[in-house]
């Protein structure tokens, strides 16, 4: 060891356990290689050749995002497996809700101290995140704070690049009229928002016992990643049959719908159309919180909404196999969003 790698060491930054990460996670990134990947892991930057793909007018379209608090669960219960399929689903979500295929993604780890195993666990999980996407894994980073975070603390954050025609884009907004059809995709459950108050309400319940509400234990639930809704939505996409995609993250129905349709609209919803899950009728029932705020928060058993024109209801149904017709657009009435 040199005399500058023992002072480093000394500082509490582990430069070998550094390596062996690189060394355990080249496995998993080679799991994501797609078409225009350059370059191996390692590099000071990743590098993607746009020019082998068949796109004409190719617009990128990019988000960044992470898992907030719902990380504290996997690290009070040291269960890391999932938590990097989260970081990926947000931010992948985010972009095939604009029209576009995911490209490639980046991570960044903030750890207290590295410690190879843990974070092998946490990497897996941004690559199979990844391989469900169809994007690869290019780079990302890990940062050791030692003296800043606790040894057992981490955080993840996660960006993705996709790309799309710029005809195949979709802008609800100036698309999404009166009439067109309203289409629900199941989630897996609370996928990755919400969490502080998650936390809160279920602080004093046992999460290693098995609910009867659920038939499983509680922290199986609230560690089930987030559902990636890619390849599912790509075949419609591509055949122009979506005018307007909501992901129902943060805010749940109140503030995510909207984001698809003009000012002079309203989604009417219909209660009943799709399964609530019982983990939210759980939250609702422990937590004493009002119904109507429940869809103020979380996405309720629906993770990506559709608007679609009556004439391509049956054609889109037939793609999405777990799809339910959930509602409609209106005129605008009081509200963006109306829950009947």
């Amino acid at each position: 060891m040199t005399v500058s790698e023992n002072a480093y060491a000394k500082s509490g930054v582990d430069v070998e356990a550094g390596y062996e990460v690189v060394s355990r996670i080249k496995k998993h990134v080679a799991k994501t290689e797609r078409l225009g990947v350059l370059g191996a892991l390692g590099g000071f930057g990743g590098s993607f050749d746009l020019s082998v793909l068949d796109v004409k007018e190719p617009v990128l379209i990019s988000g960044t995002d992470g898992v907030g608090t719902k990380l504290q669960l996997a690290i009070e219960f040291n269960r890391h497996e999932s938590i990097g399929i989260d970081c990926v689903a947000m931010c992948v979500n985010d972009i095939i809700a604009a029209g576009a295929e995911p490209l490639y993604f980046l991570d960044y780890i903030a750890i207290g101290k590295t410690k190879p195993e843990k974070l092998e666990h946490v990497i897996a999980g941004v690559a199979e995140g990844c391989v469900q996407a169809g994007a690869a894994l290019i780079g990302g980073e890990t940062a050791e704070h030692p003296g800043v975070m606790p040894e057992d603390d981490y955080d993840i954050a996660g960006f993705a690049v996709g790309i799309a025609e710029k005809s195949q884009l979709i802008d609800g907004e100036k698309n999404v009229q009166v009439g067109d059809v309203l289409i629900g995709l199941p989630s897996s459950g609370i996928h990755s928002n919400g969490y502080s108050l998650v936390r809160k309400v279920f602080a004093d319940v046992d999460k290693s016992e098995v609910l009867p509400e659920l038939g499983k234990p509680l922290i199986d639930e609230l560690l089930t990643p987030t559902k990636i809704y890619v390849k599912e939505l790509l075949p419609s996409i591509h055949e122009h049959k979506i005018k307007g995609i909501a992901h129902i993250t943060g805010g749940g129905f109140d503030e995510n719908l909207p984001r698809m349709f003009g000012n002079d609209l309203t989604a009417e919803i219909t209660e009943g159309s799709w399964e609530i899950l019982p983990i939210f009728k759980l939250l609702e029932k422990v937590g004493k919180i009002k119904h109507e705020e429940m869809y103020q928060i979380f996405n309720m058993g629906l993770g990506m909404v559709l608007a679609v024109a009556p004439d391509e209801v049956e054609n889109v149904l037939s793609d999405l196999t777990e799809a339910k017709i959930i509602g409609k657009m209106v005129e605008r009435k009081d509200k963006a969003v109306i829950i009947k």
